[in-house]
C-alpha cells in the first residue's frame, strides 16, 4: 500500500466533504442556515427553511460528496483508502474547514459512502430509515435508529468496514444528542410542524 497516496485520497476526501450545498443555496438567497430553523446545514433543515428544491439539490450533492470520496479513494489507493475516504468526507462535511468547521450533521454524506462501499447495505438502511420516519415522522429518530443499525449490518456485510462504521455510527448520534433530548421529551418536531431550536 502506498501511504502518501493513501493520504492524499483522505484530504480530497476531506475537502469534497467541506462542499456545503446548504450553506450555499441560503447565502444565495441571503440566509444564513446555520441561523434558520433547527441551524443544520443539512436537507431537512434545508427543506423546511429553503423549500423543496433546495433540499433536493442538498441531498444529491451530500450523497455524491460520499459516494465520489469513496470511489476516488478505491481508484487512488485501494480498498483500505476508500473505507477511510469514507470517514474523511463525513468528517470533512461535519467539520468543515471552509465553513469554520461548523457543518451539518452527515447522514446523508454517511449515506452515499455507505452506498459506494457495498449498496445492498445501502439500501438496507435506507429501509430503516424509511421504516421509521413513515412511523415516527421524525427525520431526527429515524437517523439515530439507522447509525445504531450501521455497525450490525457491517459486521454482516463489509466486516472489515466494522471500525470505520462504528466511528461514523457514534458521532451521528453524538451529532443528534440535542434531538434525543427532545424525543425523550415529547418535544421532537415531526414532519410537517415548525422546527424547534
Amino acid at each position: 500500500m502506498d501511504y502518501t497516496l493513501m493520504i492524499v485520497a483522505i484530504v480530497i476526501a476531506y475537502f469534497l466533504g467541506n462542499i456545503s450545498p446548504a450553506t450555499l443555496l441560503a447565502r444565495a438567497v441571503g440566509k444564513d442556515i446555520k441561523k434558520e430553523g433547527s441551524g443544520n446545514a443539512g436537507t431537512t433543515n434545508a427543506l423546511r427553511v429553503l423549500g423543496k428544491k433546495a433540499a433536493l439539490i442538498t441531498l444529491v450533492i451530500d450523497i455524491g460528496k460520499g459516494v465520489v470520496a469513496v470511489l476516488l479513494g478505491g481508484l487512488i489507493a485501494g480498498t483500505t483508502a476508500s473505507y477511510c475516504c469514507a470517514l474523511a468526507a463525513f468528517v470533512g462535511h461535519i467539520w468543515p474547514v471552509l465553513f469554520k468547521f461548523k457543518g451539518g450533521k452527515g447522514v446523508a454524506v454517511a449515506f452515499g459512502a455507505i452506498l459506494a462501499v457495498n449498496w445492498h447495505m445501502a439500501l438496507a438502511l435506507l429501509a430503516i430509515e424509511a421504516v421509521v420516519v413513515l412511523g415516527s415522522r421524525m427525520v431526527s429518530l429515524a437517523s439515530i435508529v439507522t447509525a445504531a443499525a450501521c455497525p450490525f449490518l457491517a459486521y454482516f456485510m463489509e466486516r472489515d468496514f466494522v471500525p470505520l462504521v462504528c466511528v461514523m455510527a457514534l458521532i451521528l448520534i453524538v451529532k443528534h444528542r440535542s434531538n434525543i433530548g427532545r424525543i425523550l421529551r415529547g418535544e421532537e418536531n415531526k414532519l410537517g410542524h415548525t422546527v424547534a431550536k
